[in-house]
């Protein structure tokens, strides 16, 4: 009796790059955790990959030109570069130099890459095999297994004349609290000893949304920082706050640090109007 077998096809490779910040960090997790969820295999290099992702900075000068060549180089590697990021903002600034580029989009634009990468690689078939592809709860990470990054909102609502983020990234949109704890707790229980918090400007968190209230683990919360650190501090893993700016509310965390709830750890930027100190 001759047995009849189906050859198994190769699962699509995507490759990816990703440049900048921790927050764009925490961007290409997210679109990482989609494709492999779709059932997508990610290419450690050029040539296996059926294109290649660019997630760009677009900060200073120095962050642009690293995005420009580096397309520029998946260009001349594997030919299909699909560009997202804070330098796509402005598309112009990325098709005058690259004009072969698949798609551009903007910061935290996940659907319109995805979109892209369903136009111009086979998605693979839908019945892939989830213990093969297997994505952990709390989503695919690049940072090292003992810490991770906690994104609790995008953007930021001042136009300081020395920073070009507003522009990029946009107004100040807070996450839910109670789906920022939901994705801490995973984070915890799949062994992350450390949670840096992060956004564009941490200390604002909740104000868009008046610090309305939410429900977490079937008690009522505030959607403030204070709160969030409070609740940080019962999961038994370090808190440490980066982006932190001097609002008059940072004061309430302070005893939240003394109490052993939060690492005593303040990340203040601080700027200059001008080249000289």
């Amino acid at each position: 009796m001759t047995e009849l077998t189906t050859p198994v096809k190769s699962a699509s490779k995507v490759g990816f790059i990703s440049l900048g910040c921790p927050k764009n960090t925490v961007d290409s997790e997210r679109i990482l955790t989609q494709l492999r969820s779709e059932g997508y295999q990610i290419s450690p290099d050029y040539q296996g990959a059926e294109l290649v992702i660019v997630n760009t900075c677009g900060f200073i000068d120095a962050a642009k030109k690293e995005s420009l060549d580096t397309i520029g180089e998946a260009l001349q590697e594997n030919g299909k570069v699909i560009v997202t990021g804070c330098m796509g903002a402005t598309e112009s600034d990325i098709t005058e130099v690259h004009p072969g580029v698949l798609s551009v989009s903007g910061p935290h634009q996940y659907e319109a890459v995805i979109k892209s990468v369903h136009e111009h690689v086979t998605p693979p078939p839908q019945s892939h095999d989830p213990f093969i592809d297997l994505v952990p709860p709390q989503g695919i990470k690049l940072t090292p297994k003992h810490y991770a990054y906690l994104k609790i909102s995008e953007g930021c609502d001042h136009t300081c004349s020395f920073c070009i983020i507003p522009s990029m990234r946009g107004k100040l949109v807070s996450r839910p609290i109670g789906e920022v704890l939901d994705e801490a707790k995973r984070l915890a229980e799949s062994g992350v000893k450390e949670l840096l918090i992060i956004s564009q400007d941490t200390s604002a968190y909740g104000s868009d949304v008046g610090y309305k209230l939410d429900f977490w683990n079937g008690r009522p919360i505030k959607t403030r920082l204070k709160e969030l650190c409070e609740a940080l501090g019962e999961l038994g893993v370090w808190v440490r706050l980066h982006y932190v700016y001097p609002y008059p509310s940072v004061d309430d965390i302070i005893p939240l640090m003394a109490e052993g709830k939060i690492l005593p750890y303040l990340d203040i930027p601080f700027h200059t109007p001008t080249a000289v100190f």
